[in-house]
C-alpha cells in the first residue's frame, strides 16, 4: 500500500537546483528541478549509499560525491561506473504550489 506525502513547495527548488528532502518514516529523497519540471529520486547512491544531494547536478544528471557515479534523475538509470543499479524514482504530483510523491 502506498501513501502520498508532501515533498516540498514548487518554489523550494529553483531551476537547475536539487533539494534534500527528509520526511520522518520515509527513505531519504532528492528533488530536482529541470527547467521547471520537478523530479524525485532516492537520495542514496546505489553503490555505497552516499547522499546524492551532496554531489553535483547538471542538466538531468546527478553525480555522486563519493566515487563519481552518475544517474539520470528523470529515469533513475545508472550512467557512470561504479554505479550499476538504477535509482528509485517517484512520480511527482502537483496540488496547487505543493508537490507530493507516493511512497510504498
Amino acid at each position: 500500500m502506498s501513501s502520498r506525502v508532501r515533498l516540498c513547495a514548487r518554489g523550494d527548488v529553483e531551476p537547475g537546483q536539487m533539494l534534500r528532502v527528509d520526511i520522518a518514516g520515509v527513505p531519504p529523497l532528492a528533488a530536482f528541478n529541470i527547467d521547471g519540471e520537478i523530479h524525485c529520486t532516492s537520495n542514496l547512491c546505489t553503490h555505497q549509499f552516499a547522499i546524492l544531494t551532496d554531489g553535483f547536478f547538471e542538466d538531468d544528471v546527478v553525480e555522486c560525491p563519493l566515487h563519481g557515479g552518475c544517474f539520470n534523475v528523470r529515469t533513475g538509470a545508472a550512467l557512470e561506473f561504479p554505479c550499476k543499479t538504477p535509482l528509485r524514482t517517484y512520480p511527482v504530483t502537483a496540488v496547487g504550489e505543493d508537490l507530493y510523491v507516493d511512497i510504498e
